[in-house]
This record gives structure tokens, sequence and C-alpha cells, in this order.
């Protein structure tokens, strides 16, 4: 038996889902965006049907750290939470709810989260309340890359529960960081170490744009701003500081025996290539929800792995729960189905449903097998998701009876979980005003 792995659970910040290149990105004008990563997919699993939770960020996160549903806790109805929370004491992950790091660190892993976290502000909600022993990273949704300011110009960059102040692009500090925390660790426990981006998202700042900052503080949504080339240059940074964490694994001997997971919390945005899917983040057509997984682990999953298994988000926190030797709480059980049968053997297929649903829009989805069930704006659609990856060829008219089923099974689900509040609150960075639609 394969002894407990550490776990790196790396997620990018509105990463489009062809944006690396071992999705089928292109290379930029400087070469590869993404040669990390896509070395990691060579050498493990990719998966090609892998969706986020949610099409926005803090609802996805929701879901990552319970295994379970984001629907079930209140502060998940927000799409997503913004800077006005700030003084909620609802509007965040409840410390008394099971978490990823905290069954792990039951079982005896070391935690830490390096990253956005996006779940709540302090006093009420924080990384070290729900599981995690140490935490450095920004607590609100975006921040800039040098200043570390949020959207309200505050200050936004912490040291486990205090402000902390260090210079640097963001993107860096983080890798440095996480780098750092592997070297420290001793082999007497395996550790779970979360690094959250912000990369790619808003701002748009490399490394080389630390002049930008003061330009972009009154509004971090950067909307006169970017361009794809500075966009790829800053998912390169971030693959960059994958490579440092990579090789700081393979120094300290422990590369073999450590699970890394890579993925994004939601689709891309403005810049982001999500070809061939349509749409993007805030949206359930599949350009907002389908995301890239790649999961390597040389001691157990065979080198060059492909999978067509559907999962979400919360998948992957079960089977991290699952491979740490830990279980769910008997009161809070995961909606999530643990993977790890699929890491020995990329072959394995479990079949099973996927659901979501957003206030914005009223939209709402579900995916089986090939099947996708889609309603945006009062709007159903039926479509064929393996033959007909981009929805344009829209079959609830021919197949009336599979989507009265779908629609049927959506209902059912819909049913389960509690109501979407009245109050929750919608958040769009820009509209059409903006920039033209998608």
């Amino acid at each position: 038996m394969t002894q407990r792995p550490n776990i790196l659970f790396i997620v990018a910040d509105d990463l489009g889902f062809a944006d690396l290149g071992c999705y089928g990105g292109r290379d930029a004008a400087f070469g590869p965006v993404s040669p990390v990563l896509d070395d990691l997919a060579a050498k493990g699993l990719r998966l090609t049907d892998g969706y986020a939770n949610s099409p926005v960020c803090s609802p996805t996160r929701f879901a990552l750290m319970t295994a379970r549903y984001q629907y079930r806790l209140r502060g998940a109805a927000e799409e997503p939470i913004s800077i006005r929370s700030r003084n909620s004491s609802i509007l965040g992950l409840p410390p008394e709810h099971p978490t990823l790091p905290s069954l792990l660190k039951a079982a005896g892993y070391r935690t830490a989260l390096i990253g956005k976290w996006h779940l709540g502000y302090p006093p009420a909600f924080g990384p070290l309340q729900s599981g995690y022993d140490e935490f450095f990273g920004p607590m609100s949704g975006g921040v800039d890359y040098f200043t570390h300011c949020g959207t309200n110009g505050a200050h936004d960059l912490y040291l486990n529960e205090a402000e902390h102040a260090a210079p640097g692009y963001l993107t860096d500090l983080l890798s440095q960081r996480a780098a750092d925390f592997v070297r420290q660790q001793q082999a007497d426990a395996p550790f779970f170490l979360s690094l959250h981006y912000t990369a790619p998202h808003w701002p748009w700042e490399t490394r080389d744009d630390a002049d930008l900052a003061n330009q972009v503080k009154d509004n971090l949504f950067h909307l006169d701003g970017g361009n794809i080339d500075t966009y790829r240059r800053m998912i390169h940074h971030m693959d960059e500081g994958i490579g440092w964490i990579v090789a700081a694994l393979r120094e300290t001997g422990q590369l073999d025996n450590t699970l890394i997971v890579f993925t994004s919390d939601n689709g891309g945005e403005r810049f982001s290539d999500n070809w061939p899917l349509v749409g993007g983040k805030m949206d359930l057509t599949e350009g907002g929800i389908r995301v890239p997984w790649i999961a390597h682990w040389p001691a157990v999953i065979p080198p060059g792995s492909v999978s067509g298994q559907l999962c979400l988000t919360m998948d992957w926190s079960a089977t991290m729960v699952e491979l740490g030797g830990a279980e769910a709480a008997a009161d809070y059980p995961f909606d999530g189905v643990s993977l790890a049968r699929l890491l020995h053997d990329p072959t394995h297929l479990v079949e099973r449903p996927l659901f979501w649903r957003m206030k914005h829009r009223q939209q709402r989805a579900m995916r089986a097998g090939a099947w996708k069930y889609l309603r945006v704006d009062g709007n159903d659609y039926l479509f064929n998701i393996v033959a007909d990856a981009r929805e344009r060829a829209n079959l609830a008219k021919r197949e009336p009876e599979r989507l009265a089923q779908m629609r049927q099974a959506w209902e059912e689900w819909e049913a389960s979980m509690p109501p979407v509040p009245e109050e929750a609150v919608v958040s769009l960075g820009y509209s059409a005003k903006d920039m033209p639609q998608r």
C-alpha cells in the first residue's frame, strides 16, 4: 500500500479551458505559455471533462473546502462574496464546518494556505479558523499585484491573522513562499498545501508592470487595460513559480509521493482562450465551468494518462480526504465523490450526474454522460456535449423526453438544496456597456 501522500492543491483564478498548452493553447510571442504544467500533465493525468463547482470564484471555493455542494451554505449564495461583506458574520465559511484542511489536520497533516482565501473576512471567518496551520495571502477576491490592495483601496495581504507588508509581485511571492514551505517540511508528517493564485485574474499586470499600480488603484477591474500578450505572460509567471515548487519537491526527495492537483476556480474571463467552448466566467455554458484538471503523482499515476471522467471541484476534495486517511464528519456527508481509484487506473470511470444553479440570469445546468440540460433567461436547451462542445445544436425539440427527464432530475436535486435567498447579491464587474457580449 502506498504511504499517505503529501498533497499540493493548486488553483488558478479565472483561467480559461484552453489557456494551457496541454489543453490546446497556442504559444505566445515569447514561446510556450505553460511548459511546467504541460510537463506535469504529460507525466501524469489530464482530464478532458472536469468542471468547477461554479462559474464564479467564491462559490467554487466553498465547495473545495467542504467537499459538498456550495449551495448548502449561505455565504456561497453570493455571486461572488464582495468587499461589501467585510463586517458580515454570515457571509463566510463557518468555522464550525468541517473542511478539507481540518479533516486532514486531524489525521496528522501539516496544513497551509498560500494565496487567495475569499471565504469571508475576519474576525468572523478566516483560514486559521477553518483548519489551516498557516496562511499567507489576500482575504478578498482580487488585489493589485504590487500594492496588494483590494478593490476598496485597503491593503489586503496577511500572514496568519495579521496584515503583512511584503514588497514584490504577488504571483512570485506566493510561489516563493510555497517553495520555502516545501523545503521546511520534515519526514515525520505529510503536508497539505493549498496554493491558490490570484493569477491570471485582473488587474492585467505582469512582473514588469509595477507602474500600472497607481493607474488602476481606483478601479482594479482595469476595464481599459490588458491584452492577450499581457494575459499570457501572467499565466507564464504562475507556471514558472510552479516550476520552483516542483524543483523544491524534487530537491527534498518529496516529488514521487506528492499528489499535485491543478485546476481553475471557474472558466476564463476577458482575455482567456476557452476554445472550443462558449461563454466564460458567470456562465453555465461550458466556457464558464469546464476547466483544466491535471493530477501528477509519480508513485501512483501512470504517465501520459487521459480521462473523460466527469468531475467537480468537490470530488477532488473528497479524493484528498480519502488519500489522507480521513473521512467525512457524520453530520456533514460529502456530495463529492472520491476519484482515488482513477489515479491508480485512469481507465476507471464512475457514472454520476453534475448539477449547477446560478441566481445570475436564473441559470441551471445538469451534465449526465454525454448530455447537458441548460436553462438561461428562461430558455431550456439540450445538448450532446460530446458531439457539440460549443452548445450550438439545441436538441430540445428533437428529444423532448430526454429534456423532460433531465429537467425533472434537476428539479428533484434542486429541491434537496436550500433555496436561493432573495437577498443574495450578484456582483458583476462589467457589462455590455464596457465591452461587447461574448
